[in-house]
């Protein structure tokens, strides 16, 4: 899913589908993960980013990453010049050469530092590419399963990945390489809930199934991945709503910008550029009164207030951890980075209370 500063940056613009391929490709061969897309760059050694299988990324005064466990103890030596999160057991990590490979929660490197460019393992696959700039995919013992032909590819998801051949058209493969979608689509998502986002030659979005027929037609400005049964879409007015997963509108295209839903509610910008929370019957639960917002995860919401603080609000919109912070954000594990007004990043658990310092 696309940030919400990236969203609010393409929506003005025009092509408007273009851009939003361009951007969300971009972020994607970048980063490999949707949930890293907000993330900042960590200024200083107490930085963290988001737990993910109970570690988090720290960086060191020279610029070099590391990981620290859940109570904050820097575990794995900040040695590394970039790395991601660890996924499935396992972290890319960039040596000094510039070459990638992964290293395990011991910071063991289990699978050597010789690729050009890593993306994190989805499904038990990775993406790699090679000194050619070639892409194609890896399993954890480093051996290559799928080889390196495609000018870009996707994680895996639903058993299948996105594909991009030399003509720049995208398609999918399965697990054995087989191209099973013909390499067809301006751009494509990853399969998510049985379906994929695609955009054709007059560049409007729409879905295909995993035979790939089109089964909601390409007629959107913009559209994204399912989640939880719902996408969202926007219309020929630039306006966002949500279709479910026949292609029917159930929530009306009225916002200025809609995410995807997460805990069964979805944030949501309206024409006065405020922010608020809708259920899946598009009732405004939360009403759009915050700055910012970002999506709930276990149960709170990070927003930001008129004097650009950021607190966290739980889903009946009660503010349960005040606006105080810098930047703030999701919680992960039962954990949430925050920043505070002298640029320090902190970690605090769901009462507010800084934790590991």
């Amino acid at each position: 899913m696309l940030s919400i500063e990236t969203l609010e940056f393409i929506t003005g613009l025009v092509p408007v589908a273009l851009l939003v391929y361009v951007a969300y490709k971009i972020i994607k061969g970048a980063l490999g993960h949707n949930d890293f897309y907000d993330l900042p760059e960590p200024e200083e050694p107490e930085a963290v980013f988001i737990y993910k299988e109970g570690m988090a990324i720290v960086k060191d005064e020279r610029g070099y990453y590391g990981f620290q466990d859940l109570s904050g103890k820097v575990v794995i030596p900040c040695q590394w010049k970039e790395v991601d999160n660890f996924y499935e057991g396992l972290a890319v990590v960039m040596d000094d050469n510039d070459k990638c490979g992964f290293i395990d929660k011991t910071g063991k490197v289990v699978i050597p530092c010789k690729w050009e460019n890593a993306g994190s393992f989805s499904e038990g696959l990775a993406d790699v590419s090679d000194d050619n700039e070639k892409w194609g995919f890896i399993d954890k013992t480093g051996k290559v399963v799928i080889p390196c032909q495609w000018e870009m590819v996707g994680a895996f998801s639903e058993g299948l990945s996105e594909i991009m051949d030399d003509n720049e058209k995208w398609g999918f493969i399965d697990k054995t390489g087989e191209v099973v979608i013909p390499c067809q689509w301006g751009s494509t998502d990853d399969f998510s809930e049985g379906l994929a986002c695609v955009m054709d030659d007059n560049l409007k979005y729409g879905y295909i199934d995993k035979t790939g027929k089109v089964v909601i037609p390409c007629k959107w400005e913009v559209a994204l991945s399912f989640s939880e049964g719902f996408s969202e879409v926007m219309d020929g007015n630039k306006k966002m709503g949500y279709i479910d997963k026949t292609g029917k509108v159930v929530i009306p295209c009225r916002w200025k910008i809609a995410v995807g839903f997460c805990d069964g509610l979805a944030n949501v910008q309206d024409d006065n550029e405020k922010w608020g929370y809708i259920d899946k019957t598009g009732k405004v639960v939360i009403p759009c009164q915050w700055k910012k917002t970002k999506c709930f995860s276990e149960g709170l919401a990070p927003v930001m207030d008129d004097n650009e603080k950021w607190g966290f609000i739980d889903e009946t919109g009660k503010m349960v951890i005040p606006c105080q912070w810098k930047m703030a954000w999701t919680f992960s594990e039962g954990l949430a980075r925050v920043q505070d007004d002298n640029g320090k990043w902190l970690t605090i658990d769901k009462t507010g209370n800084i934790v590991g310092s």
